[in-house]
């Protein structure tokens, strides 16, 4: 029997389907994320306008995903997750369809703002919807599913971005995502099964924590902005860099104080989830992860295009082992975590990836490419079979009532680890006497990280053992088990978690 048939087996074919067409849709989001800022000098001469002006196609949209996704945790029980699927899809559709037919830079960017809305709703949704079909017994390979989108997604767009600007207008780069988006839509209204919004007897949905939201999504909008102009300024000490570094951390400490006192209504995000060890541990390794990765995606095509002197499309292809890695290795990673636990999966990963960064930080301008793109391979499938297992870790430490908050969490934390990499990177590489030695430093500095990581990971949850129950998260018509909103997660695939 394949291994194809033997996860089919496992999943169930509902399930599968299901699987796949979140995938399709949360693929349209990550690609974007990566694709423009490739082509942002093509961007900046076809639009007559400023490097720094046309940046902000890609800072809008990465704002725009950070601040929406405070909302989708609170609307997807409000609303129900297939709606605000569908929802999300048709708003990143129209933000696609109207980027390609931008007349100029500020109609861009704030087209592009508007596709960061869509991805924003898709982006943590796509971890809330698959955590919910699949249940806690094979969040691991559900997770590892997911991983393959998460590892190709940042590779592949800027090869895409590269090969569609190459042969074609930039536009093109935008409308392309218009049919792939409508087939998602149609496939989504089809396969996805239905979720009814949770019963409120007194307001007929969940209550809006509306100071939590004007405070947490600016405040994390505020980090993300600081590091993306700590970046582009070189700086950290600028005023663009420590004003919305000093807004942001001040919002979301007056958050933590309204959280902490609110007894009217649920607060978006609560507090109380930190006092589980497991999810702190989850949250944070993928934090620090989406540090190393993206330090490592800027890093290498810096050193591929000022050292060895290669193109933009020449340099995404040599970056393309890293997403090749992680997508081979992560839904291996992952059904391997759901029968062993996910703390020796993710230390070998975490062990292997740094020394990984520690053989990089031996490359040069004699070096050639091929010792590098080994390199690359190995650490995207040593990032795999750590992140896929803490993944899947996160799901078994929640019940299934915190899985849309804890998810919005993991994806905020993944995004600021994102955006601190880039802007180290760039700090570091500005600061050094050569291109050379400020790449060594970065990779020195992502060793250091996975050390960090390595100390976190006993603080996963353990290896699961079953317990009885009537009925699996997917029935055999596609549905999901359980009722309402929140996404019923026991049942057959329940399990209870050893600390």
């Amino acid at each position: 029997m394949s291994s194809n048939t033997r996860d089919a087996d496992r999943l169930g074919a509902p399930l599968l389907k299901v699987i796949a067409v979140l995938l399709l849709g949360g693929l349209l989001g990550i690609l974007n994320s990566t694709m423009a800022a490739v082509v942002t000098p093509t961007l900046a001469e076809s639009l007559n306008t400023s490097l720094s002006t046309v940046g902000w196609a890609s800072t809008g949209f990465l704002l725009a995903v950070t601040a929406t996704i405070p909302f989708t945790t609170w609307a997807v029980d409000r609303f129900g997750g297939k709606r605000l699927w569908l929802v999300g899809l048709a708003i990143f559709v129209a933000g696609s369809l109207a980027s390609g037919l931008a007349w100029n830079a500020g109609s861009l960017i704030a087209f592009r703002s508007l596709q960061g809305v869509g991805a924003g709703l898709l982006d943590p949704l796509v971890l809330i919807l698959l955590a919910r079909a699949a249940g806690p017994a094979r969040a691991g390979r559900v997770m590892g599913l997911m991983g393959v989108v998460l590892a190709l997604g940042p590779a592949l767009g800027p090869i895409s971005g590269g090969a569609v600007t190459e042969v074609s207008s930039w536009r093109w780069m935008f409308l392309l995502s218009v049919p792939v988006g409508l087939v998602a839509l149609v496939l989504a209204r089809r396969v996805l099964p239905a979720d009814p919004p949770a019963p409120d007897e007194a307001t007929g949905g969940p209550r809006l924590d509306v100071l939590g939201l004007a405070l947490l999504a600016p405040g994390f909008a505020g980090l993300v902005l600081a590091l993306s102009q700590t970046a582009e300024e070189g700086t950290a000490l600028a005023w663009q860099s420590w004003l919305p570094l000093l807004a942001g951390a001040g919002l979301l400490l007056a958050y933590g104080t309204h959280a902490a006192r609110l007894r009217t209504r649920p607060p978006l995000i609560a507090l109380s989830l930190f006092a589980n060890r497991g999810f702190t541990a989850s949250v944070t390794i993928m934090g620090l992860s989406g540090l190393v990765n993206f330090a490592v995606f800027f890093a290498l095509p810096l050193y591929y295009q000022q050292v060895h002197g290669h193109g933009v499309l020449a340099a995404g292809l040599l970056m393309a082992p890293v997403g090749i890695g992680g997508s081979l290795a992560m839904p291996v990673a992952g059904r391997l975590s759901d029968r062993l636990g996910s703390r020796g999966l993710a230390a070998g990963g975490a062990t292997a990836a740094a020394l990984c960064t520690l053989s990089l930080t031996r490359v040069d301008e004699t070096t050639t490419e091929l010792w590098p793109v080994l390199g690359a391979l190995l650490l995207g499938v040593s990032l795999g079979f750590m992140a896929a297992p803490t993944m899947g870790s996160l799901y078994r430490a929640l019940p299934a009532e915190r899985v849309a908050q804890g998810s919005s969490v993991l994806y905020m934390l993944n995004q600021l680890g994102a955006a601190l990499g880039v802007a180290v990177v760039t700090l570091v590489v500005q600061t050094s006497g050569t291109v050379t030695e400020g790449l060594h430093r970065s990779f020195w500095l992502s060793s250091g990280v996975l050390l960090v990581i390595l100390l976190a990971i006993p603080l996963l949850p353990g290896p699961a053992r079953p317990r009885p129950a009537a009925t699996a998260p997917v029935d055999g018509a596609g549905g999901v088990g359980g009722a309402g909103g929140a996404g019923s997660v026991s049942g057959a695939g329940a399990e209870e978690v050893r600390p």
